[in-house]
């Protein structure tokens, strides 16, 4: 198989990940499960070969990058087709590369299973909205959702600023002006103070990095902006504490009184596996409630997850509320539940 329609089975099959390695079959991931494709293994010639085609899609882009370094990141698109983001490798001496696929369109969020009032975040306008998890767990898609929305309904100059861009959003009510970390700009931190002369009401930052970046998007939440962006946390106390931990001890009391005053709503989301082999989202979804901004100023994160947890409002539910939400509509199997669950021993008492 050639790379073109490597990619076209992949868009087919609705896969999310074309895995190009040699020593083993073309692999695609498809509901968060690798399946190989056909029985002819990969040699190291045919993964020169692929890589050698996309980079060649890529703009011509020079493969002694990969060769010299071992590693590069990069995007390409494919006219008609989709667009696709590529992490290459060498591994065991032999190049290799993980395609993630980017679609033109994107879902309506109702068919992800994403609830109505997190994409109804995007219509607060200021402060900072988080969605959080591991990698993988469609953080990015969730954003892409809310600008989506935003972008359909509201007459705004969104700002994204992404590494790469995973989603093409076409101008609607709003602006959207997408840069893409690398190619449009040189970095997070250069991007984001320069977003902030550029007439934003809304930025998407791809994620919260570092200290610089960080500070500059607590910068950004305060002046009057709505700021979304990511962590590879899970849970809302434990993203606060990321944040706060992130500054020198002698600030950390400033932050966290800026905090309490910028952070608008956390999201955390892992991707479960559903009875019919597909994947859902489990949300634990705080608003900041007048309580919870005095929890964050006061140094008492540690109480949020109790505050969450006794909650019976949708806009404020514990990861384990929604896996039994999940379970008891029967998306989920009661093993599940358990595995995915923060406290399992007192899921495992509701179930």
């Amino acid at each position: 198989m050639n790379l073109n329609e490597i990619l076209e089975q992949a868009i087919k099959e609705q896969a999310s990940d074309v895995f190009i390695v040699a020593g083993l079959p073309v692999s695609f991931r498809k509901n968060g499960v690798i399946c190989q494709i056909g029985d002819a293994k990969l040699l190291p010639n045919d993964t020169d070969g692929l890589l050698t085609a996309i980079y060649k899609y890529a703009g011509e882009r020079d493969l002694n990058i990969l060769h010299e370094k071992g590693d590069d990141d990069f995007s390409f698109a494919i006219p008609g087709l989709s667009r696709f983001r590529v992490s290459a490798y060498k591994q065991r001496g032999a190049l290799s590369a993980v395609i993630r696929i980017i679609t033109f369109s994107l879902p309506d969020f109702r068919e992800l299973g994403i609830p109505e009032h997190i994409i109804h975040l995007g219509d607060a306008g200021k402060g900072m909205v988080l969605v959080t998890g591991p990698a993988g767990s469609g953080k990015s898609t969730t954003l892409a959702c809310i600008i989506n929305q935003i972008n359909k309904t509201q007459h705004k100059h969104i700002i994204t600023l992404e590494d790469p861009l995973e989603f093409l959003h076409r101008h609607d009510q709003s602006i959207v002006s997408q840069r893409e970390i690398n190619v449009d700009t040189e970095n997070y931190v250069t991007a984001l103070r320069a977003a902030l002369r550029q007439s934003p009401d809304v930025i998407l930052l791809g994620e919260m990095r570092d200290y610089e970046t960080i500070n500059v998007a607590m910068t950004a939440a305060e002046t009057g902006h709505l700021l979304l962006s990511t962590l590879h946390t899970i849970g809302a106390a434990n993203t606060i504490d990321r944040i706060i931990d992130v500054f020198p001890a002698n600030q950390q009391r400033q932050i966290s009184i800026q905090l309490s005053m910028a952070l608008t709503a956390v999201v955390s989301q892992q991707l479960v596996p559903t009875v019919d082999g597909k994947v859902v989202p489990a949300l634990e979804i705080m608003t900041v409630t007048p309580a919870i901004r005095n929890m964050i100023r006061d140094n008492k994160v540690h109480q949020i997850d109790g505050m969450i947890y006794s909650s019976m409002k949708d806009d404020m539910i514990s990861m384990d509320g929604s896996l039994l939400k999940l379970y008891k509509q029967g998306t989920i199997t009661r093993d599940t539940a358990l595995k995915y669950a923060t406290n399992p021993d007192m899921l495992m008492k509701k179930l």
